[in-house]
């Protein structure tokens, strides 16, 4: 007979470790409500991975019952100094509560307890009647009730990943057994739990005396033979704190608890209960995992699969195609321009032909179909495709519908780039993710099984062709159609053209750049030596922060968990203490610059044609700003002279040729002028007015004739971009560095001259709350979920949102919509010039010699023209040998 199997959860640690697992994508986790959905999700997944690999007999999920416990009565402390749990985490717990109920687990809190004194009893009592237990926890100290019949599970690198924890492996590990384990924290204390332990005994230490000596008490019956050292001497003064720490340390295993093993039974999920908190949190991908309609409840009636698979003898077949198709590539691999094609899918009302076989796009038959523009293709990032096909000698024409890019823009919080995840998104669940059937990671691969993943292929072309009329049917309800096809679907194709044009980098240039820098380099290391009389790793925030606060004695000014901060911020608030500070930031910032953008250019340069090609991402930013990646060429430093100087290494492809560039000047501050409708604002632009100099005459309430200083002009133009950005006055304050009070007073001073933006921005965050979102001109819509939270943090950086962009988008589309023309113009006037890259507000070209003033007049031109506002747009050009000599 099979043992039976107990599941006992950390219900508070694994909440707290899902919570921050997920941090970084907090935004992304929110309902329609606003409620944050990251720790439940976390927890879901956590969930389901230990149920579909224990498949226990019994389970239960242990909650601390308060703060209050026997603990903190013997040791005041205890716990103390612990952050205030993040209200958009606290938020969470009643819906985990419910989650564990609707899962069919039970759940227990003990009153004067703790979750682990609960697992601790009920894992010994499973041991006696002959369980087999597996404890789930994110905290190590659990690992102490390991036994020959219960393992502990400890999360790591989120909520899926845990290291098995067994009295062997924490022999093997640890050179300890669990019961040791005890002992080793009453030497070493616990930080997060805050009681002391001895001093100086951190954990590789407390582990060494356990082994030696077996247990505390084996310490301290030998403790006279120990050599005379200052850790003998702390041992001996600190044994009733050692011994404190021991029994705080020690979870219990004879909680008075109320429930037995024969209450504990796991009869599965509560199918109904699960259906309605998915909905409640939008967990839209476990849905789609149950199979099930969202309004009724119903089963989800799969839809039949049939395909042909092509090859050459079939080909003919593909001729039944009149005027639309679906036509999808399968790219593994992220950065489609190394990409290989692992397969594509070609279909056509209700008829699917599929394929392994890259080789055979460029067969006839295909071919034509694909650079027919009469026909129309609906795809998946076409952008990608144009880019694909062009290395096989294939130019994509009548780009249909792009579900990427159409989904983006209903909604820009969804932006992954898994068609079927997106598809969930939309109540579509016919089609799985590409990671429940290719992995994730480096386990990530196509399916040995052929029919498995032309099967994948397929459900996707049927996604696809299933979601194009709904979709579309939802941009025109948005006004959104135009943004599509006027804008982004066209800037696809724009940006395609510039990815495989590439940007031309000399590599004999960056090396050369490469060599200075690990002298100059040298140089800022040996002075950083010398002002701390000693050699030490610079990269080593411990040993740097050892150096700074305690031999320097520079006043701390902040402390994280494993000692002194030593970030920018803080090193920048030290600045004029010591010259060493001076020294350790200008050696950050060249590092960092010989790291990422000299040895990291090089690795990205193409042997065959010398060029960087990177990549645009369109669907990445909610306020519709495009990014790129590899490389982010966007984001060569400026401010350092040596990270100006990369641009050195940007050349023209072709001799003869010349780097121009043009750029908007002041492009969101014009566009704030013409959306607040503003009269002061306008004239000054109109006028063509120095607006952060005018600014500052307003602001410092100058008479005519007094003179505006370059530090007026500097604290003005800060007010300028602050105010878009809805800054409040401590940050103008720090931006600035006046009083906070002399802040208040600039911003209301630009209130009073600038009325109409005042009134833009309290009707603006009125509306965001009232309707959700906030539009740019083009009505690029970008929701707010936390606009009402009562989080006030969240509720403010939400409002702050909502002021901004409407501004950033609406600047955005008018570079994208410049982008496009100027495209049209180049090619309608038969320049050999290209475009080569998109920086925000500038684009930059290159071009033969004879055609610069050709350009000079051209590009301007279409750029100021690229939308009507009430203010005229300006731009400015340049020209130079290369990008950094652009005069």
């Amino acid at each position: 007979m099979a043992e039976k199997q107990l599941l006992l959860i950390d219900g508070n640690s694994i909440v707290f470790r899902a919570f921050y697992a997920m941090h970084t994508q907090i935004d992304r986790f929110t309902n329609q409500d606003g409620l944050h959905t990251a720790a439940i999700y976390g927890f879901k997944l956590m969930l389901d991975h230990v149920l579909d690999n224990f498949k226990p007999d019994a389970a239960l999920v242990a909650f601390d019952a308060g703060k209050t416990t026997f603990r903190t009565a013997k040791y005041h402390d205890y716990k103390a100094g612990r952050a205030k749990t993040p209200e958009e985490l606290t938020e969470q717990f009643p819906y985990v509560r419910q989650l564990v109920e609707a899962s069919g687990l039970h759940s227990y809190e003990l009153p004067d307890y703790e979750a682990d004194d609960i697992i601790g009893t009920l894992a010994k009592q499973a041991d006696q009647a002959g369980f087999r237990t597996l404890i789930v926890s994110g905290d190590r100290d659990l690992t102490q009730l390991a036994t020959d019949h219960t393992t502990v599970a400890v999360t790591k690198k989120g909520v899926t990943q845990t290291e098995h924890f067994t009295p062997e492996y924490m022999k093997e590990k640890l050179g300890v057994t669990p019961t040791q384990f005890i002992d080793v924290k009453a030497l070493m204390g616990d930080s997060s739990d805050n009681y002391p332990g001895v001093t100086k005994i951190g954990e590789k230490t407390a582990l060494n005396l356990i082994r030696e000596y077996g247990s505390l008490d084996g310490l301290y019956e030998n403790i006279d033979q120990m050599k005379k050292s200052k850790r003998k001497e702390n041992l001996i003064n600190e044994e009733a704190i050692a011994r404190q720490c021991q029994d705080l340390a020690r979870i219990r295993r004879d909680a008075p608890v109320k429930i037995g093993l024969a209450d504990l039974a796991y009869e599965g999920p509560q199918q109904e209960k699960l259906i309605d908190l998915f909905e409640k949190l939008n967990f839209k991908s476990f849905l789609a995992k149950m199979q099930v309609a969202p309004d009724t409840h119903q089963p989800v009636v799969s839809e039949q699969v049939q395909f042909t698979e092509l090859t050459t003898d079939n080909l003919a077949e593909l001729k039944q195609i009149k005027d639309q198709m679906v036509f999808l590539l399968e790219l593994p691999d992220p950065n489609y321009h190394v990409s290989a094609v692992a397969g594509f899918v070609i279909g056509s009302q209700g008829h699917w032909w599929v394929s392994q076989d890259p080789e055979l796009l460029s067969a006839p038959e295909i071919k034509e179909l694909l650079e027919n523009p009469k026909i129309k293709k609906d795809t998946f990032n076409a952008k990608a495709h144009y880019v694909a096909l062009h290395r096989q000698g294939i130019e994509l024409h009548g780009n249909g519908f792009d579900f990427l890019l159409v989904s983006y823009l209903l909604n820009t919080n969804d932006n992954s780039n898994d068609l079927g995840q997106l598809a969930h998104e939309h109540n579509y669940y016919q089609v799985q993710s590409d990671e429940e059937v290719y992995g994730k990671g480096k386990s990530r691969h196509l399916p040995d099984d052929r029919s498995v993943f032309f099967t994948h292929l397929v459900q996707k072309g049927m996604a696809i062709e299933q979601l194009k009329h709904p979709l579309t049917d939802q941009l025109h309800e948005n006004e959104q159609w135009p943004l599509y096809t006027d804008i982004e679907r066209p800037l696809s194709h724009v940006l395609a053209k510039m990815e495989i044009a590439g940007v031309h980098v000399d590599a004999t240039t960056l090396k050369e750049m490469g060599s200075k820098l690990k002298e100059r380099l040298a140089e800022l290391e040996q002075a950083i030596y010398n002002e701390a009389g000693e050699e030490f790793n610079i990269n080593s925030t411990k040993q740097l922060g050892t150096i700074l606060f305690e031999k320097m004695k520079l006043p701390v000014i902040k402390k994280t968990k494993t000692g002194y901060s030593t970030s920018v911020e803080v090193l920048e608030k030290l600045q004029g203490r010591a010259p060493i500070i001076d020294n350790i930031l200008v050696y950050r910032q060249i590092s960092k610059i010989q790291s990422t953008y000299i040895t990291g250019l090089l690795k990205v340069i193409h042997s065959s044609d010398q060029k960087i090609h990177t990549r645009y991402l369109q669907t990445l930013t909610q306020t519709g700003r495009l990014s790129s990646v590899d490389p982010n060429l966007q984001n060569i430093p400026v401010r350092l002279e040596e990270g100006r100087k990369i641009r050195r290494a940007f050349k023209p492809s072709q001799p003869g040729w010349k780097i121009f560039s043009s750029d908007y000047s002041q492009v969101e501050l014009r566009v704030l002028a013409h959306v607040t409708g503003d009269r002061n604002l306008q004239q000054d632009f109109i006028d063509g007015k120095d607006i952060h100099e005018s600014t500052a005459r307003r602001i410092f309430h100058l008479l005519p004739g007094e003179k505006v200083t370059p530090n007026m002009r500097r604290q003005a133009k800060a007010v300028n971009f602050g105010i878009v950005y809805g800054i409040s006055d401590y940050g103008l304050s720090q931006n600035i560095h006046v009083t906070r009070k002399q802040a208040h007073e600039f911003i209301q001073s630009y209130f009073k001259e600038f009325p109409g933006v005042q009134e833009y921005i309290e009707n603006i965050v009125k509306l965001a709350k009232k309707q959700g979102y906030v539009e740019t001109l083009t009505h690029r819509r970008r929701y707010l979920p936390e606009i009402n939270s009562k989080n006030f943090s969240r509720r403010s950086f939400a409002e702050r949102t909502a002021m901004n962009t409407p501004i950033q988008g609406s600047a955005a589309d008018i570079i994208k919509i410049a982008m496009i023309n100027m495209n049209e113009q180049l090619q309608k006037a038969g320049l050999k010039a290209k475009m080569l890259l998109q920086i925000h507000d500038e684009l930059i070209f290159e071009a033969p010699e004879e055609e610069i003033d050709q350009l000079r007049e051209l590009v301007p031109k279409v750029m100021d023209s690229a939308v009507k506002l009430d203010v005229p747009l300006k731009v400015e050009s340049k020209v130079g040998d290369t990008w950094y000599d652009l005069k």
